[in-house]
Formats: C-alpha cells, structure tokens, sequence
C-alpha cells in the first residue's frame, strides 16, 4: 500500500538553502524513496521574493518528481505551517556589516516568536520542527517557548553541519575516507564556541586521538577550525554555507525519522552534560520510532569540561539577551 503523503513546510524557501535543500527533498533523499510528499514554501511576502518562490516552484515542476504530491507557495506563515508534519525553518535574518550578535538575536528572535506561534496554531498534532536559521539553537528556544500544543523535545536545531564538518577533517588528516570516522558528536551551540568531542570519537574503530597521534593539532587547530568553518567559506567563495547546510538538514531529519540513528542534534539539555536547564544544546541522541533518546553515557575530562562550559555560558548569554521573548 502506498505511504500517505507528508506535508512539508520549508521557511526561506527561495534562498540559496532553501534551493538546495528542495530537490533533495523532492527527489527522496530526506524521508525515504518511498515517501510522497507535499510541500508548503513560504518567503517573505514581498515582490522579489516570491517572484523567486514561483520561479523555484517551476523548476520542482520541470525536474516530474514523482514524490511530489502537492506543492503550495505561501508569504503567511499561518498558512504555510497548516497541518504540516514536519516544519523546516531555514529563513532567517543575515548578520550584516557592523551588526552586533545581540542585534542579530532580536532581529531574528521576532521572525521565530511569530513562527513559533503559527505552528503551534496550525500544524499538524505530530508536527516536528528542525530550525537552520541562525543563531539557530537559541532561535529554536524561542519558537519552542511559544508552544502550548506541541512539547519542546518536538523542536531540534541544526548542529549536524558541524558535525559533518567535524567527520571530515578528521578524515583528511589521518588520510581515511570519511566513512571511517563515528561517534563524534558536537556539544553546545552552532557558533565557533561548539566542542566537536574528538576525544570518544573513533577512526576505524580506534580511538581518533590514538590514531591521530598529535594532541596540539587536536586542540589548537582542529578544533577552531571546526568551530570557524563557515567564515572560512564565506572568506572563500564570499557567500556563507548553502549546500553544505542542506545537505546537513537532510541528514539531520532523515536520521529523525530513522530508529537507532546515532547522530548530534541540538535539543532541551534537561541539565546533562553540564549545560543550564532550558537551553538548546548539541549533544549524541538516539533515534526512536516516536523521537529520540539522548546518550547520557560519555564521561567528560576536564578539558571536554572546560569547553563545554565556554559553549553553555555563550547559550546562556544568548538567552539571557532574548529573555523577553521567551514564552
């Protein structure tokens, strides 16, 4: 029997995440060959935006996808989130010349208060949220303490990139293809104070920093640049992460829905791992068939300890900044 279709609803959807992101969705890669799907787009309700929307939209149409059931443009968000089973939030205001961090957190903390609130009104009961848009873990605390139906381990943030990220540099040093690298997890924000935890990860099977066999490279240069990737593209290509950022959010929400997936995500810390009750921090989870399980079995040295703090006092700052919007 046929899968019944699942609505997708995607934010910022005719930017350069949301055109990479699409067709990776249309064609299956995020929840499976098998499964039909109607998307629901919504830009910003200006001219330029959703002129590039209907051009996004015809090009879905000319690649026949046959996973696309349906397909709807939007410029409301009340809309756009009506009975979807999965919420995309990848829109959200760039950090521009000279603008402080904090300013950016209040900018962007009104678009995720407003989002928050739709989904909530209009989404379906099993909705579940995954939030790009940055600073994206404390965004997600937003729209997340805007909910009264849905339960905040309903909303997940994006730390997947970092960990893809992470994966691969590990790799190149020690000259084995990527396949070769597990259980490295991100701790904490999606910002460069992110600890990408090399030392429970493994290279085929052995501990990395064993094989790697070069604590200062581990330490001093690693893992900033784990943790300043993103500005070292923009510094390349002069644009910030599209692709990559896609790429992660398939991989995110197609090991969601994937039971006994073991990946990094950022959710409600509940206090483990050091972190403040009550921020979105990354951390290991396990996938479920109705969500997720977090790994609570990693024993941290202290200095796992001390960048993990450096992280959580950074989401706590950030809290403390949008602490009015907070539901």
């Amino acid at each position: 029997m046929a899968k019944k279709p699942i609505r997708v609803a995607v934010t910022g959807a005719a930017g350069n995440i949301g055109y990479a992101l699409l067709f990776r969705i249309a064609s299956g890669q995020m929840f499976g060959a098998d499964q039909p799907v109607i998307l629901q787009l919504l830009e910003i309700p200006v001219e330029g935006p959703q002129k590039a929307l209907k051009g996004v939209a015809m090009e879905i149409d000319d690649c026949a996808f046959p996973l696309v059931q349906g397909m709807t443009l939007h410029g409301d968000a009340n809309e756009a989130f009506g009975d979807a089973n999965w919420c995309l939030l990848v829109g959200s205001k760039p950090r521009g010349p000279g603008m402080e961090r904090a300013d950016l957190l209040k900018d962007n903390g009104k678009i995720f208060v407003a989002q928050g609130q739709a989904i909530d009104r209009h989404a379906a009961a099993d909705a579940r949220v995954a939030v790009v848009g940055n600073p994206c873990n404390t965004n997600c605390m937003i729209a997340a303490s805007q909910a009264k139906r849905l339960s905040p381990d309903r909303f997940t943030a994006m730390v997947r990139l970092d960990e893809n990220r992470g994966r691969a540099q590990l790799a190149q040093k020690a000259g084995v293809l990527v396949t070769e690298v597990s259980d490295l997890f991100i701790y904490g924000n999606h910002s460069p104070t992110m600890f990408a935890d090399y030392t429970h990860a493994k290279i085929g099977g052995k501990d990395a920093a064993t094989v790697i066999g070069d604590k200062a490279w581990l330490e001093n240069e690693y893992l900033p640049a784990v943790g300043k990737r993103g500005a070292a593209i923009i510094e390349a290509r002069g644009a910030s992460s599209a692709a990559s950022a896609a790429g992660a959010l398939v991989d995110h929400v197609r090991d969601l829905v994937t039971p006994g997936a073991i990946h990094s995500v950022a959710i409600p810390s509940g206090g483990r791992y050091g972190f403040a009750d009550g921020v979105w921090a990354g951390m290991p989870v396990k996938s479920t068939a109705n969500g997720y399980e977090v790994i609570t079995s990693y024993e941290m040295d202290d200095f796992a300890k001390s960048k993990i703090k450096i992280t959580n006092d950074e989401l706590l700052s950030e809290r403390d900044t949008v602490k009015e919007m907070l539901g």
